[in-house]
């Protein structure tokens, strides 16, 4: 129970809520006809950038510890990104979201790691489990699926999100073979 006069905090999964349902009440709004509801969008609009302004001057008075812990906040971090004032470079975000993935990649048997930015694409190296690399099939998809809308979660200013060819190392071959061959 929250103190007198406290404001009651909202739960990540209550937060995720509220932001699904506002999700398709701006989706509603937006393909209803009508001089009011053009203003009820243009309320909103004008409310989120008066409240990216406020977020902007926050981080412009932040030193460096602030403005990390609120980027390592995932819903200011969010945030952050809606409004183009996120601390770190699209470069540093996308790899630690790929990082954040892995440990659950491995545990299938792969991996995944960042090999990063060409253009406004992000690369990433997989590798499926079992060593049959990435012409196995199967979770390949999958995992390049979820690497994809996690890495664009966090760095949306990036167009697309690929994995990069691995080609397999040569097959080891002794020399001894090689010149051996005719030998009894």
């Amino acid at each position: 129970m929250a103190e007198p006069g406290a404001v009651e905090r909202l739960a990540d999964p209550m937060v995720e809520s509220r932001l699904a349902r506002l999700d398709q009440l701006l989706e509603g709004l937006e393909s209803a006809p009508g001089p009011s509801t053009r203003s009820a969008i243009e309320a909103v609009r004008l409310l989120t950038e008066i409240y990216g302004e406020a977020l902007a001057r926050v981080m412009d008075r932040a030193d460096a510890r602030l403005s990390g812990l609120l980027a390592d906040d995932e819903l200011l971090a969010h945030l952050l990104v809606l409004h183009e004032i996120h601390p770190e470079p699209v470069e540093r975000r996308a790899a630690r979201a790929v990082e954040r993935l892995r440990p659950a990649v491995q545990e299938r048997g792969g991996d995944v790691e960042w090999a990063g930015v060409d253009g406004a694409v992000g690369r990433v190296r997989l590798t499926a489990g079992g060593g049959c690399g990435s012409g196995c099939g199967g979770g390949t998809s999958d995992v390049t699926d979820a690497v994809r809308e996690a890495v664009l979660a966090v760095a949306p200013e990036l167009t697309a999100v690929e994995p990069v060819e691995t080609t397999a190392p040569p097959a080891f071959v002794p020399l001894t073979a090689l010149t051996n061959r005719g030998a009894t």
